[in-house]
C-alpha cells in the first residue's frame, strides 16, 4: 500500500470520513486548521484520493468489528474481499476472549483500512482444522488472503499473563503489516488499560473455565 504524506495522514486519522458526509464539508472543517494552511497542492490531491478510498472502504463495511457467522463468508472476504484482515477466532464464554473483543472494537474504527472480523470457533469447523486453532484467543492477520502473523491468546503483548493495552496490540500487528500505520493516541490506551484493571477482578472467577485457553 502506498505511503501518503504524514499532513495527510494526520488530517485524515483526526477526521475519519465517517463523520463527514462529503468531501467539502471536511475541507470547510479545517478551515481553522494551521496544518492546513501549509497543504500544497500535491496533498490536497491526495487527501481528495484518500478521502475517496476511505469512503470506499467503509461502505464496504470497513471501520466495523464485525462477527460472522458462516466461515465461507469469511472465506471469501479473506481471499478476495479486502487486502488486508484481521480475525478473531473466538468462544463468547472464554473471558480472555472477551478482553481481546474490546481491544479489537477499538482498533476497527481507527484503522479502517483493514477489515476486523471475528467468528465463534463452533461456527468454523473447517477453518478451525484448516488453520489448526487450538488455543483461544486466537487472532490471525491476513495480507492479500495469505496469513502474515498468528496472536496465541496473549502471547507477546503486554507486561504480564493478561495485562495488555491497546497499543501493544497494535505493535504487534503493524509488525506483519496487517495495518497501515499507528493511530492509537494514550486517550485509547489509557481507557483500555482502565478496563483490563476493572476486569481483573472477574479474571479470578472465569480462570477456572479457560486458564490454559485450551478449547478443543
Amino acid at each position: 500500500m502506498a505511503s501518503i504524506d504524514p499532513a495527510v495522514a494526520s488530517v485524515l486519522d483526526t477526521h475519519p470520513p465517517k463523520e463527514y458526509s462529503d468531501e467539502d464539508e471536511l475541507l470547510d472543517s479545517l478551515d481553522d486548521d494551521p496544518a492546513f494552511e501549509s497543504f500544497r497542492e500535491q496533498r490536497l490531491q491526495q487527501l481528495h484520493e484518500e478521502f475517496n478510498k476511505a469512503k470506499h472502504l467503509r461502505n464496504q463495511e470497513h471501520g466495523n468489528y464485525t462477527e460472522l457467522k458462516d466461515e465461507k463468508a469469511l472465506m471469501d472476504i479473506v481471499n478476495t474481499g479486502a487486502e488486508l484482515c484481521v480475525v478473531h477466532f473466538f468462544k463468547s464464554d472464554f473471558h480472555r476472549c472477551g478482553i481481546m473483543n474490546r481491544h479489537l472494537e477499538q482498533l476497527a474504527p481507527l484503522h479502517f483500512e483493514t477489515r476486523f472480523l471475528r467468528i465463534n470457533v463452533d461456527n468454523a469447523p473447517f477453518l478451525v482444522t484448516k488453520l489448526k486453532v487450538k488455543v483461544l484467543p486466537c487472532v490471525i492477520a491476513f495480507k492479500k488472503g495469505v496469513s502474515v502473523d498468528r496472536v496465541i491468546g496473549f502471547e507477546g503483548l503486554g507486561y504480564s499473563e493478561d495485562t495488555f493495552s491497546t497499543k501493544d496490540l497494535e505493535q504487534r500487528l503493524l509488525q506483519s503489516g496487517s495495518l497501515v500505520r499507528e493511530k492509537v493516541n494514550g486517550d485509547h490506551d489509557t481507557a483500555s488499560l482502565q478496563r483490563n484493571h476493572n476486569n481483573s477482578g472477574s479474571r479470578s472467577q472465569a480462570k477456572g473455565d479457560d486458564d490454559d485457553d485450551d478449547w478443543d
